[in-house]
């Protein structure tokens, strides 16, 4: 075990544009080395065609190092070219802890590199911490890999003992990016792989790029949330309207989404998606702990509840007794007459 070291973060780009969460990651691959032991390194690790140019904000978001694997068969995300560079990069490096971001790509490569090196992989995790295992019989930092198991009900804390690297994918928003240093350096390592014909199992015939109207949730500076207490689908056109006012997006409790009320990536909490936007408006959610854990870090939480009981109070910096549907057409009205004097002005 002592031959590993270093944390790795799989950070992802599309386009060549450095995604959020591999920012996101870096940040919480810091901390955890920290713990760990300040002597390792925090390394970055970027594939693609044209990539080795996002090296330094990588390291302006706290990256030791940087390792780009870079080719023409890197160009579009395919399954098994990705996975035989990493593969290949994992097994001659070995580092101690690999993370990778819990998107589409993610979710689809890393059970894969798992799998090759032969070790384990938890999924989806929401918490990652390095603590000494007092249970073995010579007492050792692990990562303990926090997870939400059997519908949000539990938190399964996970650990993998008896093989490397200990490897994770973790959601976006779930961690918090380190302040970007515009003068931090670090060092770049152009990692080689020799690709054959063999190794792309798929041709891409054409890149249909959806265009999609709606930022996502994790990226949305304010958030309009509705829970069963709205009533019904309908009411997401009016709470479309008060987003609309702050210039925010709309989001929602499990329950709106398993009703069918509105899409699945609206969703905020445990089974859902972790925000953490400057203003979180929930309306008629009454608060389940699976909710609260996926937005209990906003900067302000404003809640709206018929029940003074509700658990949504608990974490709200303003809670409001009432109606909702009395209130969310005064506020829409009174925001609008704000922005139309201040456009006066």
């Amino acid at each position: 075990m002592s031959e590993h070291k270093d944390i790795f973060v799989v950070v992802e780009q599309r386009d060549s544009e450095v995604q959020k969460v591999g920012l996101e990651l870096i940040g919480e691959a810091t901390r955890l080395r920290d713990e760990l032991d300040p002597n390792q390194k925090v390394v970055g690790v970027i594939l693609g065609e044209n990539v080795k140019g996002a090296a330094d904000l990588l390291f302006q978001y706290g990256a030791d190092k940087v390792i780009a694997i870079e080719d023409a068969m890197l160009k579009e995300y395919v399954t098994e070219p990705y996975a035989k560079a990493l593969v290949q990069l994992i097994n001659d490096k070995n580092p101690e802890i690999v993370l990778f971001g819990a998107t589409s790509i993610g979710r689809d490569l890393a059970p894969r590199v798992s799998s090759r090196v032969g070790t384990g992989l938890t999924a989806d995790c929401t918490k990652l911490t390095i603590e000494i295992d007092e249970r073995d019989e010579v007492p050792r930092k692990l990562l303990f890999m926090t997870r939400p198991a059997f519908g949000g009900n539990v938190m399964a804390t996970i650990l993998c003992k008896r093989t490397w690297p200990q490897m994770a994918t973790v959601r976006p928003g779930v961690m918090k990016a380190l302040e970007k240093k515009a003068d931090a350096k670090g060092e770049l390592e152009e990692y080689k792989v020799a690709f054959e014909a063999k190794d792309m199992n798929v041709e891409i015939m054409e890149v249909v790029k959806a265009t999609n109207k709606s930022t996502d949730i994790t990226e949305a500076k304010y958030l309009i949330s509705g829970g069963r207490g709205i009533g019904g689908p309908e009411y997401f056109e009016t709470l479309q309207k008060l987003a609309d006012v702050l210039g925010g997006e709309i989001s929602a409790s499990r329950v709106a989404v398993d009703s069918g009320w509105i899409a699945k990536d609206r969703q905020v909490g445990q089974t859902g998606k972790t925000v953490r936007p400057l203003l979180y408006m929930a309306f008629g959610i009454s608060g389940a702990i699976q909710h609260l854990a996926g937005m209990d870090a906003s900067d302000l939480i404003i809640s709206v509840n018929k029940d003074e009981g509700a658990a949504i109070f608990d974490v709200s910096d303003l809670g409001v007794v009432g109606d909702l549907k009395k209130i969310v057409p005064k506020l829409i009205e009174a925001l609008e007459k704000y922005k139309a004097a201040k456009e006066v002005q």
